[in-house]
C-alpha cells in the first residue's frame, strides 16, 4: 500500500536495500550480498523492534533523503551521520519517531562509508532466493535507490526497546585484516609473503560492495599462469596480475582464477566496509589452515 511507504527524496551515491544476505546458493553462482557491516544493520533494527534479518537502507558516503506516507519509528547506525527531520536535528543511533509527510535525511558520513536507516516494519522489497538484498554484482533483488522511487514498509511488530546507549568502534586510523593463509599461498614467494605482512597497504578509491582494493606493493609470485576457476569464498583475499590484494565483500563473485593468498575471518570484514579511500591497511598472516571442500564440492556453501 503506498499509504505504507516512502519516497526516495535524494538517493545518494549509492543506497540500496540490504539483509542478512542470500545464505547457501554460492553453488548456483548467487553470492551472500546482505549488508557490508552486518553489526551495524542488525544494531539498526533492533532499535526500531524489528527482527535482525529485516531489510534496511545502506546507504554510501553522502547518504540519502526520504518522505514518510505513514508514521515510522526510524534508526540510523554504521558511519555516524548527521541525521534530520524536516532540517531538524535529530539523534543518529537512536529510535526516532518521524510523523507522515516528514522528510527524513541521513547527511554525508563524518567518518566511515556506509550508514544503515532502519524503519519499524522494514523494507518490504520482494525477496529474491529468500533475501531482500540488493546485489550489484548479479542484479538480484530490488534497484539501488533512484530519486522519485517508492519503497513500502512492513508492519511494526511492537514496542520499541529502551536503550541507553550503543556501541561504536570510533575512527580507525588503520585497518587491520588478519589472514589465515592458503589455499594458494604456495603461488607466491617467501618475498612475496614477507610483503603482504609488511607492505605499505592503503584502501583505494576504487573500492565497492564487491571488494576491497589496494594500492601498494606488488606481491611477487613464484609460478606464472592462472587457475583454473574455482570456488571464492567470503573474506577471500585474491591476488590479481597487478599483484595488489583484493579482500573479497558480500558482492563478491563465486568463482575466480586468480590464486587467494589468504582469507579474512568473517568478523574482520565489517571493519574493512567502514574504511574510506586512503585508509592504512596492515595484514597479519595468522599462519596455514588445513584446506579442501568436501568431496563432490568445488564452491563453498554459504560463500
Amino acid at each position: 500500500m503506498t499509504d505504507s511507504a516512502f519516497v526516495v527524496v535524494r538517493p545518494g551515491a549509492l543506497t540500496t536495500v540490504q539483509d542478512l544476505g542470500r545464505i547457501g546458493h554460492a553453488h548456483l553462482g548467487v553470492p551472500r550480498s546482505g549488508a557490508l557491516d552486518q553489526p551495524a544493520h542488525r544494531l539498526a533494527n533492533r532499535l526500531v523492534g524489528n527482527a535482525e534479518g529485516a531489510a534496511t537502507l545502506e546507504t554510501t558516503l553522502t547518504g540519502c533523503a526520504v518522505r514518510l506516507r505513514r508514521p515510522a519509528t526510524v534508526a540510523v547506525t554504521g558511519a555516524p551521520c548527521p541525521v534530520t527531520v524536516d532540517g531538524r536535528p535529530v539523534a543518529w543511533g537512536a529510535a526516532v519517531r518521524v510523523p507522515s509527510g516528514a522528510l527524513l535525511e541521513a547527511g554525508a558520513a563524518a567518518h566511515g562509508v556506509r550508514s544503515y536507516m532502519a524503519f519499524d516494519g522494514g523494507v518490504e522489497a520482494e525477496p529474491v532466493l529468500g533475501s531482500r538484498a540488493t546485489d550489484v554484482l548479479s542484479g538480484l533483488g530490488p534497484a539501488p535507490l533512484a530519486d522519485g522511487a517508492v519503497l513500502r514498509l512492513g508492519r511494526p511488530r511492537g514496542p520499541v526497546p529502551a536503550v541507553d546507549g550503543v556501541p561504536h568502534r570510533g575512527v580507525v586510523p588503520e585497518l587491520v585484516l588478519p589472514v589465515v593463509l592458503g589455499p594458494r599461498d604456495d603461488w607466491f614467494t617467501p618475498a612475496g609473503l614477507r610483503t603482504l605482512s609488511t607492505g605499505d597497504f592503503r584502501v583505494s578509491a576504487a573500492s565497492n560492495r564487491i571488494g576491497l582494493r589496494t594500492e601498494g606493493p606488488s606481491l611477487e609470485r613464484a609460478r606464472d599462469g592462472e587457475l583454473a576457476s574455482e570456488g571464492m569464498a567470503l573474506g577471500a583475499l585474491q591476488v590479481p596480475p597487478d599483484g595488489r590484494p583484493v579482500l573479497f565483500l558480500a558482492d563478491h563473485p563465486t568463482t575466480g582464477g586468480y590464486p587467494v593468498v589468504g582469507v579474512v575471518p568473517e568478523r574482520y570484514l565489517a571493519a574493512a566496509a567502514q574504511a574510506v579511500p586512503g585508509t592504512p591497511v596492515r595484514f597479519a598472516p595468522l599462519g596455514r589452515a588445513s584446506w579442501g571442500p568436501p568431496a563432490g564440492r568445488t564452491v563453498p556453501d554459504g560463500a
